[in-house]
C-alpha cells in the first residue's frame, strides 16, 4: 500500500513589514554603536585636552601678602616656579615718586636681606624673574623705597619697610 500522504507545506513566507523592522531596527543598531563610538572618543580627546591645559596652568609655590604700617593689605606676590616669574600685584594706590623706587626684598630672621629685583611697573600687575632657589630660605618679603634704580644688596635696604609680609610655601 502506497498511500500518499500528502503532507501539507507550511508557508514559510515573512511578512514585508516585519522584515523592514528588523532591517530598520539593524539600521538603529549600528547607528547607535557608532554614535557611542564617536562619543567614547570626543570624551577621550576632551580629557586629554583638559590635561594639556591643567599642566599649561601657572602651579603658584610661594604666596606673600605685604603690609603696610595699619596692617591692610598693599601687595599681593606669588611665585609660579615653573615659569620663573614672581608675580606682584598692587592691592592699593600707592605710588612711589619721581626719584624713588620700590625694591622687593627677601628677608630671612638677622640675615643679610636679599634683593628680588626693583618693581618698574606703574601697573597694577607686574612679573619679576625670579628663581624658587632665589626664595628656598626666605621667610618673609618686604618692600623697601629706595633711589632711582634701586640699591645693590651689599648696600642694603632702606629701613623701615614700606610693606612687609610672610612668605608661605604651598605644600605641592
Amino acid at each position: 500500500m502506497t498511500s500518499t500522504d500528502p503532507t501539507p507545506s507550511k508557508d514559510r513566507k515573512v511578512s514585508p513589514w516585519w522584515r523592514a523592522l528588523a532591517i530598520l531596527l539593524a539600521m538603529a543598531g549600528l547607528l547607535m554603536w557608532a554614535a557611542g563610538t564617536s562619543m567614547i572618543e570626543q570624551l577621550k580627546s576632551q580629557v586629554q585636552h583638559t590635561q594639556t591645559k591643567l599642566i599649561e596652568i601657572p602651579q603658584v609655590r610661594y604666596v606673600s601678602v605685604l603690609l603696610d604700617e595699619q596692617q591692610l593689605p598693599a601687595l599681593l606676590v606669588t611665585l609660579d616656579p615653573k615659569q620663573g616669574n614672581l608675580q606682584v600685584q598692587r592691592l592699593n594706590e600707592v605710588k612711589e615718586g619721581r626719584e624713588d623706587t620700590m625694591q622687593l626684598w627677601a628677608l630671612n630672621g638677622e640675615k643679610t636681606p636679599r634683593s628680588l629685583g626693583v618693581i618698574t611697573s606703574k601697573f597694577k600687575t607686574m612679573q619679576m624673574p625670579v628663581t624658587e632657589a632665589a626664595l628656598k630660605e626666605a621667610t618673609e618679603l618686604a618692600i623697601s623705597v629706595e633711589a632711582k634704580g634701586g640699591v645693590s644688596e651689599a648696600v642694603g635696604p632702606r629701613l623701615p619697610y614700606l610693606f612687609k609680609g610672610w612668605l608661605v610655601q604651598k605644600s605641592i
